[in-house]
């Protein structure tokens, strides 16, 4: 049977005449004792601003970052919404604004590594994750799609006077 040339093998990384080309291995990832605390939900991960976030199903739950930039930053990240920062601090004393986002209060939220008890910290949101705990979790886009439509405020003004000219419905005069 004839190989086509598009195919690459991906189980041969043990192949000596592979050695020596620079391939990369890959790192392993950050506070790898995350993962493991969540196997029972088969979390699946995705790099993501040179970190790596953590998805259960279609929710992202956590990133996980270790960066010797801002180390200040680095740990686990909570995906939350503001409304459950008060109740979520009272379970994690050592949870704060994460600083590489901004002076700013946003969603999400950091366990730091440098915190005493962070590997406790942790598996606790870990926990809270396996029970489906509402407060941790988004779905990726929720905020972007209730965005969308008529009348969006956010709506740029090109399209705004576009289809003012145009007359078509929804257009602002």
């Amino acid at each position: 049977m004839k190989r086509s040339p598009n195919i690459v093998r991906r189980n041969n990384l043990g192949d000596p005449d592979r050695e020596g080309l620079g391939l990369k291995r890959r790192k392993t990832p950050p506070h790898e004792f995350v993962l493991e605390a969540l196997a029972s939900v088969s979390p699946w991960t995705r790099p993501m601003f040179g970190c790596l976030a953590v998805y259960v199903e279609e929710k992202i739950v956590l990133i996980l970052r270790e960066q010797p930039d801002h180390p200040s930053d680095n740990g686990v990240w909570l995906a939350t919404t503001v409304e459950h920062h008060e109740s979520l601090r009272r379970e994690f004393p050592a949870m704060r604004s994460i600083a590489v986002l901004g002076k700013g209060v946003t969603g999400w939220q950091i366990l730091p590594a440098d915190a005493g008890d962070f590997e406790e910290l942790a598996l606790r949101a870990c926990e809270l994750v396996l029970r489906r705990d509402p407060r941790i979790g988004k779905v990726p886009g929720t905020k972007r799609t209730k965005q969308r439509g008529a009348g969006n405020p956010h709506k740029s003004s090109k399209r705004i006077a576009k289809s003012a000219r145009s007359g078509k419905p929804g257009a602002r005069k």
